[in-house]
C-alpha cells in the first residue's frame, strides 16, 4: 500500500514537532492548519473520508471516528481538522469569558509511554470569539454528507462551583444555534473542584437546569418546514465524564442520565449522551517515567483500560440504546475497536493524532467499518 500523503507528510514533521516543548508544538500546527487550509498545500493532510453512516442521538454521522475536544479550543480550525477524514469534530472547551488558563510550562509529552499530560486549565478565547469562528467555517456548505459538529462547554476558573450551573447555561445559549451537539465538561482535572459536579446532587440540579433552558432554547431557535408548521430546534447535550471514578459513581451518573433522557424521549426531543471519558490522574501506567509526576491529566495509551472500563460499565447500565462516545488512548485502528467493542457508539482521537498522525483517522474508520466483514 503506498504511502498516503498525511502519513508522509507526519513522518516528515514529527522529528521537528517533537523538537519543541509540547505546547509550542500545538500552537505551531493549529497554526498551520488555520493558515494553509484551503490553499495547496492543505493536500499534505486531507485525506479521503471514509463511508460508514451510522444514527446515533438523532444525528446522521458520516462515520463513527470523530475528533476529541481539547485539540481546537477555539474552533479555528474547523474545516481543516475535518479534511483529516473525521465524521465529526468536536472543538473547544470554551468558556463564558477569555481566560488565559494555568501557567506555563503547563503540557508534556510521555512518549515512551505514548502519552500526555496537560495542566491547560480551559485556556480560551472566550465565546463571543469562539462563537464567529464557528460562524466562519464552511464544512456544512461541502457537498454530500457534511461531518458533523461539537461544541464543548465549561466554567470559568473564577467562577466559584456554587455558581457553575450559570456559566453552563450562557455557554449553551451561546453555542446552541450552531452545534449538532453539545457536550458538558464537567470532568476536566485542571479546574479547581469542577469534578464535584458529577456527584449526585449537584449533577441532577446542573441537568435539571439545562434540561429547562434547552427546551426554551428550542423554541427560540425554531423554523418553520414547507407546510407551514413550527420545526423546534433540538439539540442532543452529551456529558463528559473522567475516568477515575468508581462503579458506584459511575452508576450514579448512568441512572441520573437515563432519568433526564427518558424523560426527553417521552417528550421526543433528541435526549442526552455520554462521552467517556477525560483524562486521569493516575499515574499507575506510567511510574518512573520523565514528567510522570507532573500535575494535571494524563492521555494517550496509558488511559485505554480505565477509559474503556468505564464504556463497559455505562453500556451494561444503560442498554443498547443510550448514546455512548467512546475516548481515551485511541493509539491504533484496534484501539479504535476495542471502544465499539466495550460498548461505545462513536470514538474519538486526541492524543494518538500526536503520535500517529492524520493516518490514524482513516485507519480507525475502516477498521470499525470493516469490523463485521
Amino acid at each position: 500500500m503506498p504511502l498516503l500523503p498525511s502519513r508522509l507528510t507526519y513522518a516528515l514533521a514529527r522529528p521537528f514537532l517533537f523538537g519543541l516543548d509540547a505546547e509550542t508544538a500545538h500552537e505551531a500546527t493549529m497554526g498551520a492548519l488555520a493558515s494553509m487550509h484551503g490553499t495547496p498545500l492543505a493536500w499534505a493532510w486531507c485525506d479521503k473520508r471514509v463511508a460508514d453512516p451510522v444514527t446515533v442521538a438523532g444525528l446522521s454521522f458520516p462515520n463513527r471516528v470523530g475528533l476529541a475536544a481539547g485539540l481546537d479550543k477555539n474552533a479555528r480550525c474547523i474545516d481543516a481538522l475535518g479534511a483529516l477524514g473525521f465524521g465529526f469534530v468536536e472543538v473547544g472547551t470554551v468558556t463564558p469569558k477569555a481566560q488565559p488558563g494555568n501557567p506555563k510550562p503547563r503540557m508534556f509529552r510521555l512518549p515512551r509511554a505514548q502519552a500526555l499530560i496537560n495542566r491547560l486549565g480551559f485556556n480560551n478565547e472566550g465565546l463571543d470569539a469562539f462563537i464567529a469562528n464557528v460562524q466562519r467555517a464552511r464544512f456544512r456548505q461541502q457537498p454530500g454528507q457534511p461531518l458533523l459538529l461539537g461544541l464543548n462547554i465549561g466554567k470559568n476558573a473564577a467562577t466559584p462551583t456554587e455558581r457553575a450551573t450559570d456559566d453552563y447555561l450562557a455557554g449553551l445559549a451561546g453555542v446552541y444555534p450552531h452545534a449538532d451537539y453539545v457536550t458538558i465538561n464537567i470532568s476536566s482535572p485542571n479546574t479547581q473542584n469542577l469534578r464535584t459536579l458529577q456527584a449526585d446532587a449537584a449533577l441532577d440540579a446542573l441537568l435539571g437546569a439545562l434540561a429547562e433552558r434547552r427546551a426554551l432554547l428550542a423554541r427560540e431557535h425554531a423554523t418553520t418546514d414547507a407546510a407551514g408548521r413550527q420545526v423546534l430546534r433540538r439539540v442532543p447535550l452529551f456529558v463528559k465524564i473522567a475516568p477515575d471514578l468508581d462503579e458506584g459513581q459511575v452508576a450514579v451518573i448512568a441512572a441520573t442520565l437515563q432519568r433526564y433522557h427518558a424523560a426527553d424521549a417521552a417528550a421526543d426531543n433528541l435526549g442526552w449522551g455520554l462521552i467517556a471519558t477525560n483524562t486521569t490522574l493516575a499515574r499507575d501506567r506510567v511510574q518512573g517515567l520523565e514528567h510522570a509526576e507532573e500535575t494535571g491529566g494524563l492521555s494517550g495509551a496509558p488511559l485505554l483500560a480505565a477509559s474503556n472500563r468505564v464504556i463497559t460499565q455505562l453500556r451494561q447500565a444503560l442498554g443498547s440504546q443510550f448514546p455512548i462516545i467512546g475516548v481515551g488512548g485511541v493509539l491504533s485502528a484496534r484501539d479504535a475497536l476495542t471502544k465499539i467493542e466495550a460498548g461505545a457508539d462513536l470514538v474519538q482521537i486526541y492524543t494518538g493524532l500526536i503520535y500517529q498522525g492524520p493516518a490514524l483517522v482513516r485507519e480507525a474508520a475502516i477498521a470499525i467499518r470493516d469490523r463485521k466483514a
